[in-house]
């Protein structure tokens, strides 16, 4: 059998490397987002990312949004916080309030999705032994919609039992049922008011590009504010949903959150204005 001219060799180079140039590394099954290898060796370039822009109503200025590098941040809106017989509901705490943001975001979430916007739960997951929580945590766990210690804290299980509360795997930690939680949703737990301490979440939405993040849920002056404060700390982009969000705190309260955010941290708008900015004809205004 002959040799390969020169000519044929590279022939056989080039097809080589043209198959080659869409195989990932095995484990990735991303192939767009991951090294590549190819005839020559492995190849670390990502793709570069087409942005998808749209305007959205917003203050203290309108804003221009990339949904492929933006994130819908929906805090907390779990069993424990929203059902009547969840922890919080078994305390006292207004069920009007912790379930206010869901019809806005029954509206919101499908056509957020459609338009290519990444979902994150960020959702309150203790350890069933609660080894990670300090003291004052714990403490305040235990305090009633009357500012009365109830003795029913973390992991704990509420008079009517479903369950320890907010721990992972159990139906008090698990998203209400109004809300569906899509395959392509990002779930991530925490066990302090801000999503960003002591997990993965930073690291999470780097590797995934995500840059702007919309904040929904509750609480408005608890875990909410705090997490997108910390967001802002770490350099993120911050929009607080104003009509998506809701507390059970007194109202000046969210109003002293909306200036704040307004004023420190990044923008306010809504998810009414949302959901118009991503229909075809509410994109273009």
């Amino acid at each position: 059998m002959k040799a390969p001219t020169p000519a044929q060799r590279t022939k056989i180079g080039r097809k080589t490397s043209t198959v080659a140039r869409s195989a990932p590394v095995q484990g990735d099954s991303r192939a767009s987002v991951g090294w590549q290898i190819k005839a020559e060796g492995v190849s670390l370039l990502r793709p570069a990312r087409q942005p998808k822009p749209v305007w959205l109503q917003a203050r203290p200025q309108k804003l221009e949004i990339d949904l492929r590098r933006s994130a819908l941040v929906v805090v907390d809106m779990q069993n424990d916080f929203c059902h009547p017989e969840g922890w919080f509901g078994q305390k006292g705490v207004s069920m009007r309030a912790t379930r206010k943001p869901i019809p806005m975001l029954q509206k919101l979430l499908p056509l957020w999705r459609a338009c290519g916007g990444r979902v994150v739960w960020l959702n309150w997951g203790v350890r069933a032994d609660r080894l990670n929580l300090p003291a004052g945590v714990m403490f305040k766990a235990k305090v009633d919609a009357q500012g009365q210690l109830s003795g029913v804290g973390y992991a704990q299980s509420s008079p009517l039992d479903r369950g320890p509360s907010l721990v992972p795997g159990h139906w008090g930690a698990q998203v209400v049922d109004e809300l569906p939680v899509a395959d392509t949703d990002i779930t991530v737990f925490k066990h302090r008011l801000s999503g960003f301490y002591d997990n993965e979440l930073d690291s999470l939405l780097r590797q995934q590009g995500l840059q702007t993040l919309l904040f929904a849920g509750i609480n408005t002056d608890r875990c909410v504010f705090s997490s997108l404060q910390d967001a802002g700390f770490l350099g993120y982009d911050c929009v607080l949903l104003e009509d998506a969000c809701s507390t059970p705190s007194p109202a000046y309260v969210s109003r002293a959150i909306l200036f704040l955010v307004e004023k420190l941290h990044g923008f306010v708008a809504s998810a009414q204005a949302l959901t118009i900015s991503l229909t075809p004809k509410g994109a273009r205004s």
